[in-house]
């Protein structure tokens, strides 16, 4: 199914499953958010990363994009997007599925998507995933972040990023088990609720086997970044 024929897919089901009629108490609405538009000081360089995600739909079911990647000196060395149908299971729970693909580095691949976002106890705003790829290759991304309101404006943000893969991907750079680790603090400050630059550190470390083959391959493993950027929403 190419991505026309997904999007056709999903809005059909967005419309079967609302359960409301037009003009109804429950609105179409949506939102762009750009959790991350920020420039990293690395070992590499300053690459410009990009963490963001748009939905349309209604208080139970929408239709979600989710990208991220990274460019370094005009050149994106890392491109994903994914397209989901998000349902909400509970107050605090979406259940996610649709497709992934990546992009770049190269070869591309394309996946399935089963996945969870809410809140989890103690106010961690959490994303965990499932993907399902060729060959029977699989993958579990794991993102966990907590804001913390140091005053009405100044909000610290520590974030937590996981990833594991059932098999090696030499192609790619990827090991089975644990592949990387991301910690990060970002400290914004809110200009308006929907717009707050930021600065901070990130730390990214590839582990077990995806760190036995960026060391084969001369490739940095292990960086602790500066970052500036903005989140914003509208």
């Amino acid at each position: 199914m190419n991505v026309k024929d997904y999007l056709v897919a999903l809005s059909l089901t967005l419309v079967a499953t609302n359960g409301y009629a037009m003009g109804d108490a429950d609105p179409l609405v949506g939102m762009v958010k750009f959790d991350q538009l920020e420039f990293r000081d690395a070992r590499e360089g300053n690459p410009l990363v990009w963490e963001a995600e748009a939905w349309l739909g209604y208080d139970l079911n929408k239709l979600k994009l989710k990208t991220r990647g990274e460019r370094l000196d005009g050149e994106s060395e890392s491109a994903e997007l994914q397209l989901l149908y998000s349902r909400a299971i509970d107050p605090n729970w979406d259940l996610q599925l649709g497709v992934r693909n990546d992009f770049l580095p190269r070869p591309d691949r394309s996946w399935a998507v089963i996945g969870v976002e809410g809140l989890a106890p103690w106010y961690l705003e959490t994303d965990a995933a499932l993907f399902i790829g060729e060959s029977g290759q699989t993958g579990i991304r794991l993102k966990t972040e907590y804001e913390l309101m140091l005053t009405q404006r100044w909000v610290l943000i520590p974030e937590l990023q996981l990833t594991a893969y059932g098999k090696t991907d030499e192609e790619r750079g990827i090991g089975s088990g644990l592949a990387d680790l991301e910690l990060g603090v970002r400290l914004s400050y809110e200009i308006r609720r929907e717009f707050a630059p930021y600065i901070g550190l990130n730390w990214e470390r590839a582990l077990g086997k995806t760190a036995d083959i960026a060391r084969d391959e001369g490739e940095h493993w292990n960086d602790l970044q500066w970052v500036a950027g903005v989140r914003f929403w509208f």
